[in-house]
């Protein structure tokens, strides 16, 4: 079974290698003391893993361009932390069911005897070294309620006693689904024109959650997380079965 720290581990060593500057390679090591310096970030989870999960990492990281060229280095480091962060969440749904999201993600510029290192990675980039120490206070709950809970789910998403034969026998179907970022409206001949490099300008802001679609139909609206090195969908608002089912409607 698949734990938040495994799924953070994972999700950490694909967007390292792809994001930082040089294909860095992140592998587990003992624990080292850092120097002076030292900073970290920390993401508080809440739902099926609660907890608070630190991370800190070697000064000496900050007198590299890992994150980019004339970038903050230690701002740019908290962007990556918190996407490494919330693509674990959605790794940890995808592989167990568990769900968890990042309710608040914070930097700490003090280290105190608080923080418990309880895994260290070495970040390795050419002939550097860079030690990255975690405290994984992130706890699996097992409410007492939870049976209840999840029977009230089902019910809510099972299909009404009152859907009809034909409806039953495409419960099985698969069907193809897309995630809409946006969409924009353009002349004809500004289509024509378009050519590598060019930037077209969606409708939908950065921040503003993204359609999943079956058919013509919004099922479902949600984030885009990293899972397992690819890009998903953590849902945060769905349809009505009933509306769900509407999609079908494509099939004919």
């Amino acid at each position: 079974m698949k734990s938040y720290l495994e799924c953070w581990t994972g999700a950490a060593s694909a967007l390292f290698s792809q994001a930082l500057a040089g294909e860095p390679e992140l592998v587990e090591s003992l624990p080292t003391p850092l120097a002076a310096g030292a900073f970290g970030f920390a993401a508080t989870l809440f739902g099926d893993e609660e907890g608070r999960f630190s991370v800190v990492l070697d000064p000496a990281i900050l007198e590299t361009t890992l994150v980019g060229e004339g970038v903050d280095q230690k701002a740019g480091w908290g962007e990556i932390l918190k996407e490494v962060a919330n693509a674990a969440a959605g790794e940890l749904l995808a592989r167990t069911g568990k769900n968890c999201r990042v309710e608040k993600f914070e930097k700490f510029e003090e280290i105190t005897e608080e923080i418990k290192v309880s895994h260290a990675f070495q970040l390795k980039s050419g002939e550097r070294v860079f030690t990255i120490l975690v405290c994984n206070e992130v706890r699996v709950l097992q409410p007492a309620t939870q049976p209840a809970a999840q029977s009230a789910d089902a019910s809510a998403l099972a299909p009404s006693d009152s859907l009809s034969p034909g409806i039953r026998l495409l419960m099985d179907v698969e069907m193809e689904v897309a995630l809409r970022f946006g969409c924009k409206e353009l002349p004809l001949g500004e289509i024509l024109d378009l050519g590598p490099g060019d930037v077209v300008q969606l409708d939908r802001n950065v921040a503003d959650p993204v359609d999943l679609i079956v058919g013509d139909k919004i099922v479902a609206c949600g984030e885009v997380v990293l899972v397992n090195g690819n890009f998903g969908l953590r849902v945060t608002e769905v349809a009505s079965p009933r509306q769900r089912l509407e999609s079908i409607r494509c099939l004919f």
